[in-house]
């Protein structure tokens, strides 16, 4: 599900991540890229509603835990957010190399921060940023990364 998306509302933004999830397979990478208040956590709490979680509405960051784990849905859904690390060496004490390609999907948030532990194949780049319109407008750029 590759391209350049537009979306006007939470809601938007909300049902294009439901989509993406809907085809997404365990081992799934999805880096997921913004400044502060872009609409990453939004755009989660849609992914997370698209694999059946139950009450995806609850998603929210991880900023202070760095990881909630969401089950109950075709596939679980482990949602990073790697903003307070200081460096991957952290990102690895905590066992985020663990997650990666296991029986569910993670969604990280801050990816660049852990940019060395990443695939470099078949991770999924979501690019979340606003936009000149109005307040909820975003432009959403997916790219699977294939090599």
């Amino acid at each position: 599900m590759d391209g350049v998306f537009l979306t006007h509302s939470a809601e938007e933004t909300r049902a294009l991540a439901e989509k993406l999830a809907s085809e997404a397979q365990a081992g799934d990478v999805v880096a997921l890229h913004g400044d502060l208040g872009a609409g990453k956590t939004v755009f989660a709490g849609g992914f997370a509603k698209g694999l059946g979680v139950p009450y995806p509405e609850d998603v929210v960051s991880p900023t202070y835990t760095l990881l909630q784990v969401h089950e109950g849905g075709r596939l679980p859904l482990y949602h990073f957010d790697v903003y307070r690390l200081e460096d991957e060496e952290e990102a690895a004490e905590i066992g985020l190399d663990e997650y990666l390609f296991g029986s569910g999907v993670c969604l990280i948030e801050w990816p660049s921060r852990v940019e060395g532990l990443l695939p470099e194949a078949g991770r999924i780049d979501v690019r979340i940023s606003r936009t000149a319109g109005g307040f909820d407008d975003r432009e959403i750029t997916i790219k699977k990364i294939q090599e």
